[in-house]
């Protein structure tokens, strides 16, 4: 009877204990009590370490906070008991220390991430699996046979739709800057061209930088030509360039990089800060290369407008193209079927919150943020929904707000020698990033507090009654107003 009853004591406990901790964002609670496993068997606690890791390794290369990382893998880890562990994620490395006890020596592992893989569906399946592990106490080897299912399985659908994405993703960028169907198509075809290139270059193992290099000169190619020999088709071809800069800007972790800054890792944060200013200074590089060599050959270079508008002109038009924009990029990182709809709608969303702010007399960066905290709050429910990571939501969803025209346009005034103007753009352009950057990250958190669950009021008594063997508790007293 004692025995039965400090079971149910212990349960009672745990469970009031457990619902005290909010759901991060991508794990179940798991029923308690857990099967933990034999700390004293070196194989079996090597077994779940290397789950833990593989786990974070897809996690962290998709671009993946270090936080939710560690999260993720702290809560697998837990799930089969290994509960004192000592976690260091960084951008390229994952480190994990176990504390077996006192009377056995530590485990220790570490695995290198070696890849960056924007592969949404893979995303999307690891943490599907991850909310099993949790509901359902997979057995680790179990868990393993799922992982290595889903890593090596090949992509939902073939390449060429991923580059048909990145295509329909920089004609709806022409759109919704109001370029019009010859932008858009040409902005269509220049993309195509970029991401076959560099696929092959890829292969042949140049490194990105120089990858973005030649993306920056063939989206530059373009408008070149267009604005020598077709001016009086009275377009502006800078919106070529500018749909070819957002594409580019697109597969970079500016995103990561800042909600990292923001949620207290900078070893991590500066990583991927440098990254995205390397690659950055790569598209501008070949940018200006083509523009140099066009003016040295006597051809028109194109000409961009300055002033930025504010006006709602076209406004179901740029909604449209807004949430066409979020779709195409979720379909060009191989996203699920399930996941497009969502993104559609958190692009559309985005628009429209950022032309509303934008005439209400706000200025790009704050007009920026706002949308972005709408973004974050928005995927952060609806990806939960549609069982999605809300990292898919949010990176689509911020798509039609990258400052690609921005960029150009300081690149632009440097040219011309105007630097203080180009400074200003070029700085602008970083703000403008950060600020959706920081704005998806605080929307995300609106979104978890949220759905936090309910806090149990803390028991002051608990005792076990003599007459039928069950747990009494007592709840502290209401104090008054």
């Amino acid at each position: 009877m004692v025995g039965r009853s400090r079971r149910l004591l212990t349960s009672v406990v745990g469970k009031a204990v457990a619902d005290r901790n909010a759901v991060a964002d991508v794990v179940t609670e798991a029923p308690a009590p857990l099967q933990p496993i034999d700390l004293t068997d070196d194989a079996a606690v090597t077994q779940v370490l290397d789950l833990v890791e593989r786990v974070g390794e897809v996690v962290l290369s998709a671009g993946t906070a270090v936080m939710d990382t560690t999260a993720q893998i702290e809560a697998i880890a837990s799930t089969y008991g290994l509960s004192k562990c000592d976690i260091d994620v960084t951008y390229n490395s994952i480190r994990i220390s176990v504390d077996r006890g006192t009377f056995m020596p530590p485990a220790s592992t570490m695995r290198v991430v070696k890849y960056r893989s924007l592969d949404f569906t893979r995303l999307a399946a690891v943490d599907r699996l991850t909310r099993r592990i949790r509901r359902e106490l997979m057995p680790p080897e179990e868990a393993l046979a799922a992982l290595e299912e889903i890593t090596s399985a090949p992509h939902p659908y073939h390449r060429w739709i991923s580059t048909f994405g990145w295509s329909l993703m920089a004609a709806a960028v022409a759109l919704l800057l109001n370029g019009g169907l010859m932008i858009a198509a040409l902005s269509f075809a220049t993309t195509a061209l970029i991401d076959r290139t560099n696929r092959r270059l890829n292969r042949r193992g140049l490194p990105f930088f120089f990858q973005h290099v030649v993306g920056g000169m063939i989206a530059a190619m373009p408008a070149v030509l267009v604005s020598t020999f077709a001016s009086h088709l009275h377009r502006d071809p800078a919106l070529i360039i500018a749909a070819g800069i957002s594409v580019l800007l697109a597969g970079l972790q500016l995103f990561g990089a800042v909600e990292d800054a923001i949620t207290g890792a900078p070893i991590t944060a500066a990583a991927r800060m440098l990254e995205v200013v390397m690659m950055t200074g790569g598209i501008i590089a070949g940018i200006v290369l083509t523009l140099r060599v066009s003016e040295l050959l006597n051809l028109t270079t194109p000409t961009v407008d300055m002033a930025p508008g504010r006006d709602l002109t076209n406004l179901p038009i740029r909604v449209a193209a807004g949430a066409v924009t979020a779709l195409a990029f979720a379909l060009a990182c191989y996203a699920e079927r399930r996941a497009l709809t969502t993104a559609a709608f958190s692009g559309a969303a985005a628009i429209a919150v950022y032309l509303v702010a934008q005439n209400a007399g706000f200025g790009p960066i704050v007009s920026s943020g706002v949308a972005a905290i709408v973004v974050g709050l928005a995927g952060g429910l609806l990806a939960r929904r549609a069982l999605t990571p809300p990292l898919v939501v949010a990176l689509a969803g911020i798509t039609p707000l990258l400052p690609g025209l921005r960029v150009y346009r300081g690149l632009y005034a440097l040219l011309n020698d105007e630097q203080l103007i180009g400074i200003n753009q070029l700085f602008s352009a970083l703000a403008v990033g950060c600020a959706l950057a920081a704005g998806i990250t605080l929307g995300e958190w609106f979104a978890r507090d949220l759905r936090r669950p309910r806090i149990i009021p803390r028991l002051t008594t608990i005792r076990i009654s003599r007459r039928t063997g069950s747990v009494i508790t007592g709840r502290p007293p209401i104090k008054p107003s």
